[in-house]
């Protein structure tokens, strides 16, 4: 995964490595590795904050005898790469979720957005897998009642799970779908609710007004957009558009195991200033990781 990123970053190092570091010989390494990262889903405005911030942190910079100008290179992409990460905050939902249940404020509402074919439902299933690894029981509620099938595909995984799952007929109201669940959730003392909704384009106002009404009727504690890695730079516009509608709280990137590319989790980051926080790396419930800075940096650089 991410081996076209990681070979612009590797290559940037090894030809800064032959070159002093004045601006002139920075200058166009860094606009020809801008051009790379371009073609790796990194959006343009972030290939552009990458070239100008590592430039003004290396121009001038004089290096100490002994010392490796592709190392001094490789940790200015580094540092550039960990403040995108850092700026975008941070969301742990697991100790958000034993917080609350020690506090007795549950349950915790969890709204799941993203258009068709990104992975929505499967994602679902895979928190609530590893949730209830951890000993926290969830239920499911499908607040998708347009698409066909969609109700069936989470009550598999609801089966498989031994959970409960909250559905109405299809061409009901998802909210009223979703408000029913957190009501069994309440009345149950079940701490999570999961809340799948139907696969929006991020261009249809009313699908997103209907979306906006779900978060308003439970008021959901957290909104997460399910972007597909393989889907570049759409799944970048498709997080700007839900942030911009709905509000999300953070992103999970699905399919990251055939994502050669990789730009993608930078560019949502940085486009929606919300944490990354898992990712999908196959198609069974185990396959969910965690998103830290570490794991991306040792993927991408180390």
């Amino acid at each position: 995964m991410f081996t076209k990123l990681k070979n612009a970053i590797k290559q940037v190092i090894e030809i800064a490595s032959t070159k002093t570091l004045s601006e002139e010989d920075l200058e166009p390494i860094l606009f020809e590795w801008k051009i790379q990262l371009l073609s790796c889903d990194v959006a343009y405005p972030v290939a552009e904050y990458l070239e100008r911030r590592i430039f003004d942190s290396l121009k001038g910079t004089k290096i100490p005898r002994g010392e490796k100008i592709g190392e001094r290179v490789k940790e200015a992409i580094k540092n550039a790469i960990i403040d995108l990460i850092r700026d975008s905050g941070e969301i742990n939902l697991e100790n958000e979720i034993y917080n609350r249940r020690k506090e007795g404020k549950i349950p915790v509402k969890i709204v799941f957005v993203g258009v068709n074919g990104s992975g929505k439902t499967t994602t679902i299933a895979k928190l609530a897998y590893m949730f209830k690894e951890n000993g926290i029981q969830s239920i499911l509620a499908c607040s998708d009642t347009f698409r066909a099938g969609a109700e069936e595909q989470l009550w598999i995984h609801a089966k498989n799970l031994g959970l409960k799952m909250i559905k109405h007929k299809y061409g009901a109201d998802p909210a009223a779908v979703a408000y029913d669940a957190v009501n069994h959730a309440s009345a149950h003392k079940i701490p999570i609710v999961l809340i799948d909704t139907a696969g929006r384009m991020h261009t249809d106002k009313d699908l997103m007004a209907e979306l906006r009404k779900i978060v308003k009727v439970i008021d959901a504690d957290y909104t997460i957009f399910i972007g597909d890695a393989l889907a570049g730079n759409d799944a970048l516009t498709q997080a700007e558009k839900f942030n911009e509608y709905v509000g999300i709280s953070g992103s999970i990137i699905t399919k990251v195991d055939a994502d050669v590319k990789g730009g993608i989790a930078l560019s949502i980051m940085f486009a929606t200033k919300k944490p990354i926080l898992y990712m999908g790396t196959g198609q069974k419930y185990t396959d969910l990781i965690k998103f830290d800075e570490k794991w991306l940096l040792q993927k991408l650089i180390e």
